[in-house]
């Protein structure tokens, strides 16, 4: 990638590398010294704060709750191993009761993948094309009476929709490929501590149901990128700004976006040089898809896959005891057998 890239890219908003060396360890000591504990207090002091740039005028919206009860004759989480990725993906939701549970008929469903990166689908930096096919299948099978796929990506948005193999997916599959463009923005009320309000992405308002399905991959500045991570990608306004306070204001995030349903993409993880990715030395095979309604406890399970000890992970941690989940649901997962 060329410098002129690097450029534009961290002009849309979400920063390819790290801002300098020395930037980076002056706010890691900041962050041992106990300096930036207070995060959004700090923040506004040092004028980073940043409530985004919006469309539209009026109180924010509200962010709407499309999660669904905990049922405890089921699994939190739950993986998917052996045969091909669509039946991967079948076996896990199976698993937690089927479809049917989570998408009913006359639902508005925006399946939100990682749809970031300029690469093609064997470089691991987005979710797999195929993942995203058979989720759309299961939920118009379910009945959906409205199938969108969409991401706030940092490169061109209809490049990476076609590079990356998930426009041909979703469409074929019979979903409404939304892009920036398309759905537009509005500001909505995040209640977080760093994230008082942003600009969101309209359909992950208006969709009755989210479907979260993010891939696992490495990350310069959090070490993992999987579910979590993955609703910076509902934002819009310079996101390269949250940085300064990633962890809390990926915790803020999950508090304020909670998805119906979460698949994660492990067929093949991006193990160095994400989130961007480029070698394909870096990424390894895995052939796993997990699936569940405990987000933290999916994302504790894609940190081990990375070699990582998920009670390292700021985010994980503070979500944790923000309620979102749960570390330790993601030590020792079931798995499946998938199908033809």
């Amino acid at each position: 990638m060329s410098r002129g890239e690097r450029a534009g890219d961290a002009g849309r908003g979400e920063s390819v590398q790290p801002a300098g060396i020395e930037r980076r360890v002056v706010l890691t000591r900041l962050a041992q010294a106990g300096l930036v504990v207070g995060g959004a207090g700090v923040l506004a002091v040092l004028g980073l704060r940043s409530q985004g740039r919006w469309s539209g005028n009026g109180a924010p919206a509200a962010i709407p709750r499309r999660d669904i009860a905990q049922d405890p004759s089921r699994p939190a989480a739950i993986v998917a191993a052996g045969g091909a990725i669509a039946p991967m993906v079948r076996a896990a939701v199976d698993a937690l009761g089927g479809i049917g549970r989570f998408v009913t008929a006359d639902d508005v469903v925006l399946v939100k993948p990682n749809m970031a990166w300029d690469r093609p689908p064997d470089m691991g930096a987005n979710t797999h094309p195929a993942v995203v096919a058979e989720v759309v299948r299961l939920c118009r099978g379910a009945g959906a009476a409205r199938v969108m796929v969409g991401d706030v990506s940092v490169h061109d948005a209809a490049r990476v929709a076609a590079r990356s193999g998930i426009a041909d997916a979703a469409r074929s599959a019979g979903a409404e490929l939304v892009l920036p463009d398309d759905g537009g923005f509005r500001e909505a009320a995040l209640g977080g501590s760093v994230l008082s309000s942003w600009e969101v992405f309209r359909p992950a308002l208006t969709a009755t149901k989210i479907i979260n399905v993010p891939v696992v991959k490495d990350h310069a500045l959090t070490r993992l990128t999987a579910g979590l991570k993955n609703w910076y990608g509902v934002l819009g306004g310079t996101r390269a700004r949250l940085h300064q306070d990633i962890d809390t204001s990926i915790a803020d995030l999950a508090v304020a976006f909670r998805p119906t349903l979460t698949v994660v993409d492990a067929t093949r993880v991006m193990t160095k040089g994400g989130p961007t990715g480029g070698r394909l030395e870096d990424v390894r095979p895995v052939g796993l898809v997990a699936a569940g309604t405990d987000p933290v406890a999916l994302d504790a399970w894609g940190a081990r896959l990375l070699g990582l000890d998920p009670r390292t992970i700021g985010y994980l941690a503070l979500a944790e005891g923000r309620g979102v989940g749960s570390i330790a649901g993601g030590d020792a997962l079931e798995t499946v057998r998938a199908g033809a």
